[in-house]
């Protein structure tokens, strides 16, 4: 299968697929047993793929070790039961193939790497980015387009140029417009998959061939996104849709303030886990933007209120 012919396996990378946070405990260090109760929520909800420390996972918050903590102890609770994503992506292309091969090592069955943040690449520079980190990895690679983060946008022809590179097995594209939809979907073949990483249009990129969206919503409500995912990559757009219809009004909640606050505001009002973060972040605080979100949120989940 072209692209694929140094990696020793390949898991396949489909369908609703979770971001997770990352929890922390009241004295800001990592909550491993809340961090078991995520994933075990995403998983009862039929979750079909976890990405541990991306951006949604405060990834840039946490030093080598605990990084590697993260990683080892959501590798052993997954336990092989759906694919485990690990963020790896860095500045420099030297950092990036390090932490990457050390995903590896941990026992990842993948790596999500955004393109560069800050140091805003050219084109044929994220090209030598990507084909190096996935040429010196052996681990699969879905790279990750998310231009309102990184000040960076991976244009579509780059995208189509790395498509058949050794070890590259997929796109994160987070640009949700429908030209970029269209034109992503295109290049989805066997071997290399389209995830949405926009939650907003991920039904409407689904619809158009998408294989599945990396999501942040997904941390909430997992078995109502699977639900909507399975609708949607089976072609049918009304069952779709009256998912979305449902969905929306949580996703606007969610747009108050930048990711992830609002999802571990969220997360707390579940009793999932604390809604703290690290600095430059800060928790959402009480007032109307936390008092939508608890209003949308809890019917999706099934909590009852008072």
């Amino acid at each position: 299968m072209p692209g694929l012919d140094h990696l020793e396996s390949v898991v396949e990378i489909v369908g609703s697929v979770c971001a997770i946070a990352t929890p922390f405990d009241a004295d800001g260090a990592l909550d491993l047993l809340a961090f078991g109760r995520l994933v075990d929520h995403q998983l009862d909800g039929g979750t079909q793929g976890i990405v541990v420390a991306g951006s949604t996972g405060e990834a840039h918050m946490l030093d080598r070790h605990e990084y590697e903590r993260l990683l080892a102890f959501a590798i052993e609770r997954v336990a092989g039961r759906v694919p485990l994503i690990a963020g790896t992506g860095k500045a420099a292309t030297s950092g990036t193939i390090a932490l990457t091969r050390r995903a590896r090592a941990l026992g990842a069955d993948a790596a999500l790497v955004v393109t560069p943040y800050y140091v805003r690449p050219t084109q044929d520079g994220l090209r030598r980015h990507f084909t190096e980190v996935a040429g010196r990895c052996d681990i699969p690679v879905v790279m990750y387009n998310v231009p309102s983060r990184t000040g960076c946008d991976m244009l579509p022809e780059t995208v189509a140029d790395l498509r058949d590179s050794a070890g590259i097995v997929g796109i994160k594209e987070a640009v949700g417009t429908p030209e970029r939809i269209a034109v992503i979907a295109q290049l989805q073949r066997p071997g290399f998959v389209y995830l949405s990483g926009d939650d907003g249009s991920s039904a409407e990129a689904m619809l158009a061939g998408a294989g599945g969206v990396v999501s942040v919503v997904n941390n909430l409500i997992p078995g109502l996104f699977r639900s909507m995912c399975d609708a949607a990559r089976g072609g049918d757009r009304e069952g779709a849709s009256r998912q979305m219809a449902r969905i929306e009004p949580l996703l606007e909640a969610l747009d108050c303030a930048p990711n992830p606050i609002p999802v571990k505001a969220g997360l707390a009002e579940l009793g999932l886990c604390g809604a703290g973060l690290r600095l430059p972040l800060l928790e959402l605080s009480p007032g109307p933007a936390r008092d939508r979100l608890r209003e949308s949120l809890l019917p999706l989940a099934g909590v009852t209120t008072p």
